[in-house]
């Protein structure tokens, strides 16, 4: 699986999401980041992502996006984990 380093990230890569929940995104983020809790992104993925674009899917601990980067993956989108 692929991951990058978050200071290796720029906007112009792709959409940066974090996969927590909204009452931990809300603590503290990176502001260049949206928020798409994980439960709501692997139950309905083709309502927020499409195929023909590339993700980088970040969360406090990695645990988390690892595990939403590979069902994306299998799912057929191009994601990749950002780690801090």
């Amino acid at each position: 699986m692929k991951s990058i380093d978050l200071k290796d990230y720029n906007v112009n890569m792709g959409q940066l999401i974090d996969v927590r929940h909204p009452l931990e995104y809300n603590k503290g983020h990176d502001p260049r980041s949206i928020n798409i809790y994980a439960d709501k992104l692997l139950t309905s993925p083709s309502k927020y992502l499409n195929k023909t674009s590339t993700y980088y899917i970040i969360c406090e601990k990695g645990i988390l996006s690892l595990r939403v980067v590979r069902m994306l993956t299998i799912l057929g989108y191009k994601a990749l984990q950002v780690k801090h």
